[in-house]
């Protein structure tokens, strides 16, 4: 995106404005190596780009790994994928730098109508354009993504995170206390969604101007808050009210589409490990993002003591 960080080179940006209909995925921080899609017609092969962006450290990884074909223009390929290098990543954060393809897909290939999103540890399964017609097409829908296993609630979701070390605990609090004053309830059966929790690993969308804002402002909160953004989907529904619509399948079919393989390696984030603020300051404040999660050190306008946070029911031991 063009003085906005991510920047494609310009062999790569000419390649993908022919790219109508693509399965994008993206790997950072050496976490994946590309895993080949199956069971892919030859009609999708013609019809679907597969864009993989990378950052270099991933790239240089995946080259020792496996095998890199130059075509004659110079671009890079891993079987069907196609290597997209993002320079100049906007984050000092990996997890964050992955947010920019994965929730800005519409803004790096803008000539795509339609886009399938998976993370880099999972290997596509089913044909893209069963996809489309399964989870758009048959009942008109724009915005699909699969239902968690575990949680409704991003609160619930917010205690799981915790748990795992997947962001600085005293963040994520601060994070869900904000959402709170701003009047997100946890989810319940009144609410019209299946769940304010998604499983973000895949998202399949149709680029209309509502499924692009919608886009957009989830990334305003991955951007200003932390970066799990399962968080702040949830939020961002209720703020639109009903005025985006999406449809969110069942987390038993999700699991029919891919196969899941592990990471390469944990993650290296050490704000990961953050266990409460005193660890974040004097020399500590190393473990700080610098381009990230401002919101979470901007003075907030309202008096958050006085937030009274629902109570977490663990639902499962999994979760």
């Amino acid at each position: 995106m063009r003085n906005g960080g991510a920047a494609m080179s310009s062999l790569d940006v000419k390649y993908v404005k022919k790219c109508r209909f693509v399965v994008a995925s993206g790997i950072f921080d050496e976490y994946d190596i590309p895993h080949q899609p199956t069971n892919i017609s030859h009609r999708s092969k013609k019809l679907f780009c597969f864009l993989i962006t990378v950052d270099e450290e991933s790239l240089n990884f995946i080259k020792k790994n496996v095998t890199v074909r130059e075509d004659s223009v110079g671009g890079q390929w891993v079987g069907v994928w196609r290597l997209i290098l993002l320079k100049n990543p906007p984050y000092d954060e990996p997890r964050r730098n992955g947010k920019v393809p994965k929730i800005l897909t519409h803004r790096l290939f803008p000539q795509a109508q339609y886009s399938i999103w998976i993370d880099g540890k999972m290997e596509l399964i089913v044909d893209p354009l069963l996809l489309l017609e399964r989870y758009l097409w048959r009942n008109k829908n724009t915005f699909a993504i699969a239902q968690h296993k575990h949680h409704r609630s991003i609160y619930e979701e917010a205690d799981a995170n915790k748990r795992r070390k997947r962001y600085a605990r005293p963040l994520i609090d601060l994070h869900m206390k904000i959402y709170r004053y701003e009047g997100m309830e946890p989810w319940s059966i009144k609410k019209n969604t299946v769940g304010d929790v998604p499983e973000g690993a895949v998202i399949i969308r149709e680029h209309t101007a509502m499924s692009n804002l919608f886009s957009c402002l989830w990334f305003n909160e991955v951007n200003l808050f932390t970066p799990r953004d399962q968080l702040s989907f949830g939020y961002v529904v209720y703020r639109l009210g009903s005025s985006f619509k999406f449809y969110m399948f069942p987390n038993c079919e999700y699991n029919s589409l891919f196969v899941l393989h592990p990471h390469t390696r944990e993650h290296s984030s050490k704000i990961e490990w953050v266990k409460n603020t005193a660890e974040l300051m004097g020399k500590g404040s190393s473990m700080k993002e610098s381009r990230g999660g401002l919101g979470l050190w901007t003075p907030y306008p309202g008096d958050l003591n006085l937030v009274v946070m629902p109570p977490i029911a663990r639902t499962s031991k999994a979760g």
